[in-house]
């Protein structure tokens, strides 16, 4: 903003780098936090970008990151890595721990290997009805339909089929 009086001019100059961090603490106190951490809402229908994001951060959720026409939204999670020497864990931290490199073999990039198993996969029903079952001809995707007794599809898991016997 700029001003004349009389002979003198002056300048209001606003530090944008003050404005940045108050706007940043702004958004940081508005996260919603949810079962799996920090919710990232700006994902939806992006499932690309919402695994690029929880690799990036390695905590929290994306909900409604995937879409199918016969089951709705499914979540992505980060997850956890609950016993890394065995390589047991959920979510997308258990994934790329035990499968990365598996899926890699195959020439895909996680990004796009799991949309791709959702999307086009053929799907069914676990034995136990409490599991979406996504295959390909050499992996599976295994999406819960509940969490802590609560409706929610989110992915839980993958399998390399090409080492274990299929049913």
């Amino acid at each position: 903003m700029r001003s004349q009086g009389g002979n003198r001019e002056w300048y209001c100059l606003i530090n944008f780098e003050t404005m940045e961090k108050k706007n940043l603490k702004k958004q940081q106190t508005e996260i919603e936090i949810g079962e799996f951490g920090p919710i990232y809402r700006q994902f939806e229908k992006k499932p690309k970008e919402a695994i690029k994001h929880l690799r990036k951060m390695k905590t929290g959720e994306c909900p409604k990151a995937l879409y199918r026409d016969d089951i709705g939204f499914i979540d992505i999670v980060w997850g956890k890595v609950t016993d890394p020497a065995k390589h047991k864990g959920y979510g997308l931290a258990h994934i790329i721990d035990k499968h990365e490199n598996e899926i890699k073999e195959l020439g895909f990039k996680l990004e796009d290997f799991i949309p791709i198993i959702v999307q086009f996969g053929s799907i069914k029903e676990s034995d136990t009805k409490e599991e979406f079952l996504f295959e390909s001809n050499y992996y599976r995707i295994v999406v819960e339909k509940k969490y802590r007794g609560k409706e929610k599809q989110w992915i839980l898991t993958a399998f390399d089929l090409r080492r274990k016997p299929r049913k």
